[in-house]
């Protein structure tokens, strides 16, 4: 992952200082920077660091996130009502607070198809697919034209 550097101009436009007053910042040690030639170049966490600002969500490591697009065929209107109702009530439990999992479900009536769309991490979303998994490969009723109490 490239994280962004900036120049002494641009850091000091970004503060509003001068721009001796940033390289004064770089030789005393209060802002760290890597000279590349003539020049100094700053990068975006050791500017967040210098104005005490937490870093952007682009320069957390270890979070990943996952798309995933599930197909179903065969789904009338009742069956994707239930359907979209089992994988957003699946969604909304049990999972991180901070990186919430996002489901958006479209069916095509013409079709009697049903397309699930989840998009977040890589285990809460493994975790969803193997609910739908077993739902729909089981024998209960939840796909039926009529119902689960036909």
């Amino acid at each position: 992952m490239r994280e962004d550097m900036y120049s002494v101009e641009q850091v000091a436009d970004r503060l509003g200082l001068h721009v001796r007053t940033v390289r004064g910042y770089i030789r005393s040690g209060r802002l760290r920077a890597v000279r590349i030639g003539k020049q100094y170049r700053i990068t975006a966490g050791d500017l967040d660091a210098l104005t005490g600002q937490a870093p952007a969500a682009t320069h957390v490591s270890g979070h990943a996130e996952v798309s995933s697009i599930v197909q179903v065929d065969g789904v009338d209107r009742a069956a994707a009502d239930r359907l979209g109702t089992l994988v957003l009530a699946g969604a909304n439990t049990g999972h991180d607070r901070a990186h919430p999992l996002r489901v958006q479900t479209v069916h095509d009536e013409e079709r009697h198809r049903l397309k699930i769309i989840i998009l977040g991490d890589p285990a809460a979303t493994a975790e969803l697919l193997h609910l739908l998994d077993a739902v729909l490969n089981a024998d209960n009723g939840l796909l039926d034209r009529e119902g689960p109490d036909a």
